[in-house]
């Protein structure tokens, strides 16, 4: 009998010690899809806290097994610890003040945040428009129909804010995440810098670590759309190329720069969060500026006294993802476009740089049929229109969860439309376009 039980003793030990060592590389095994997720929380609710003066966090976390285990703490020096049940895969997202949230194992290493007195912004300054046309009104009533997550609708046309509606809990002074509309005002910021001769589109030889292989010959415009060669993967699952880079690597370009050249520079288009942190990279080594350069010499020559682009570890700007803004700060964005980097009678970016930035891409293989160099055209290259409402010149920033800023040039016409909207179908911000386009001829 006590040779029975120390045999059974020593199957239940073996069992459990099967269990345990299953359980453990179980869990390593899937903890890079956990630090993924805890990211995502950590940040969000760090950023939602700072910039946007929000405590509803939960109310932004996408739809995923993960979100009822993710637990958050807020830390008294502001940084914000997320976890799996409060003990597994713990990330923490570092506030540093003018500058957002930064996932990391320690704060970032960042410069105080640059004050530059700021140009005057009319549409930020605007009293809200007493008398909206009924047929306006309606297309935003169309907008804000429910269950499509709009947060703000904001219509500026010939200059002039005509519209504006937000959801409950949000105000024009709520400062909202654009997603990847980010990389549409990258777009706008290397346009400044080589106004000031500091990068040019032609520029290769981005990189050290480029130097001995093909990729030396990747050029800024090649990033810019697209059309790097770059391996990627853009799809928004755990543990893909681009929530690897967001959320577990401290240097964004770095993690992008380092995977493979699998087409020649210019050959194929394929979209690419990494190409655009890699741009952004190379701006702050050739200016030799840091986490500040947006901040001086962009935000504040248009006066967005509310963006903040947020940086990762390394200190460099997230230009794919990482800028907030107020919904009328982002319609000045688009009128600055639509200006053609013209503001307050000054040219900030070189003349003709919007023609050519909404000049769709060339790339003998490509993904998308309609884009430019950062930004959405309505124009497709085999000439059919991506979007039949809308006149043929007009062209987007869109950004994850259903962001958007249209620019349409033949209208004179800004429309910005901000919100949380997993799953949207893109349909459906396209018929708001097109209903305020034609409620303002």
């Amino acid at each position: 009998m006590a040779r029975r039980r120390r045999l059974l003793g020593r199957v239940l030990l073996g069992a459990l010690l099967v269990v345990i060592v299953a359980a453990a590389a179980g869990y390593w095994y899937a903890r890079p899809l956990l630090l993924t997720g805890t990211g995502y929380a950590a940040h969000n609710a760090c950023a939602l806290r700072h910039i946007a003066g929000r405590e509803d966090a939960a109310s932004d976390l996408p739809p995923n097994p993960l979100v009822p285990y993710l637990r958050t703490v807020v830390h008294d020096d502001g940084s914000v610890t997320a976890s799996i049940l409060g003990l597994l895969a713990k990330q923490t997202a570092w506030h540093t003040e003018g500058f957002g949230c930064t996932i990391g194992s320690k704060p970032p290493a960042l410069p105080n945040a640059a004050t530059p007195v700021s140009s005057s912004n009319p549409i930020a300054e605007a009293a809200s428009p007493a008398d909206v046309a009924p047929a306006l009104a309606a297309a935003l009533d169309g907008a804000f129909a429910d269950g499509l997550g709009t947060r703000a609708v904001v219509v500026v046309k010939d200059g002039e804010l005509i519209a504006e509606r937000y959801a409950d809990g949000f105000t024009k002074d709520t400062p909202q995440l654009g997603w990847s509309m980010a990389k549409s005002v990258t777009n706008l910021l290397v346009g400044r810098m080589s106004d000031q001769r500091a990068i040019a589109l032609t520029d290769t030889d981005l990189r050290d670590d480029w130097a001995r292989d093909e990729r030396r010959d990747i050029s800024v415009d090649d990033l810019l759309r697209m059309q790097s060669g770059l391996a990627w993967d853009e799809t928004y699952d755990l543990g893909t190329a681009i929530t690897k880079m967001l959320y577990l690597d401290g240097d964004m370009a770095a993690s992008a720069a380092a995977q493979p050249l699998v087409h020649a520079p210019g050959t194929f288009q394929q979209y690419s969060s990494g190409s655009t942190n890699i741009v952004c990279d190379r701006l702050l080594r050739t200016t030799r500026e840091s986490a500040n350069l947006p901040r001086i010499q962009l935000f504040a020559p248009l006066g967005l006294t509310s963006a903040v682009w947020e940086p990762d570890a390394s200190g460099v700007p997230v230009c794919s993802s990482y800028l907030w803004a107020t919904p009328r700060d982002w319609a000045a964005i688009g009128q600055f476009a639509l200006d053609d980097g013209v503001v307050g009678g000054a040219r900030l970016l070189p003349e003709g740089w919007m023609a050519d930035s909404t000049t769709n891409t060339t790339a003998e293989t490509r993904e998308d049929e309609n884009y430019g160099s950062g930004w959405w055209l309505n124009r497709r290259v085999d000439g059919g229109l991506e979007i039949p409402g809308l006149p043929e010149d007009a062209y987007w920033a869109s950004g994850h969860d259903g962001q958007r800023v249209f620019v349409v040039p033949s209208e004179n016409l800004v429309i910005v439309r901000l919100g949380f909207s997993p799953g949207l179908d893109g349909a459906l911000l396209a018929d708001l376009a097109s209903a305020v386009v034609a409620a303002t001829r």
